[in-house]
């Protein structure tokens, strides 16, 4: 990525109060793409193929602003489990608007595996997220993570888990 798209890029986030910098009819124009999904995949892909952290970041942004497909899914489960990035957070949110059983198993361990640059969180974010997005999988394994979940020596998983679960039979 130049730097000129890493720049374009940035105009797509938001400050609190503030609008975006540039409109995705306009970032697209300027990026010479017509499709945010198709251009948010190929530098995802991209990404992941050079390793690079920071492209990483902003290739979610991208997606994030113009969605994802199903097609993003063999990239974000790859993602998930990589450690040289620091977008794990944000990887299971994509995984968790796909909704997708294939990523059941990735979901389970992303409960179990604290990157060393969240060792700090106390709040087990990135295993609650991954908690929140199997709840939301209308799949058997995802209920059998769930319930696997309950029995974690670590409270706030068993508590999220136990949230989910009621949370699904509900449905």
């Amino acid at each position: 990525m130049t730097p000129e798209q890493k720049n374009l890029i940035m105009g797509l986030t938001t400050a609190p109060n503030q609008e975006r910098q540039i409109s995705s009819e306009d970032f697209l124009h300027r990026f010479g793409a017509n499709d945010g999904k198709l251009l948010g995949l190929h530098l995802l892909r991209s990404a992941l193929d050079q390793r690079d952290r920071v492209d990483v970041e902003l290739a979610l942004i991208v997606c994030f602003t113009f969605g994802f497909t199903k097609e993003h899914l063999p990239a974000l489960l790859e993602l998930a489990s990589a450690e040289w990035h620091i977008s794990h957070e944000d990887v299971i949110r994509a995984l968790d608007f796909l909704r997708s059983p294939a990523a059941v198993d990735v979901l389970y361990q992303a409960t179990q595996w604290i990157p060393s640059y969240l060792e700090f969180d106390e709040t087990r974010a990135l295993a609650v997220k991954a908690i929140r997005a199997l709840g939301k999988i209308p799949d058997v394994e995802a209920e059998r993570a769930l319930r696997r979940l309950v029995d974690s020596e670590d409270s706030i998983i068993s508590d999220r888990a136990k949230k989910e679960l009621a949370r699904h039979s509900t449905h």
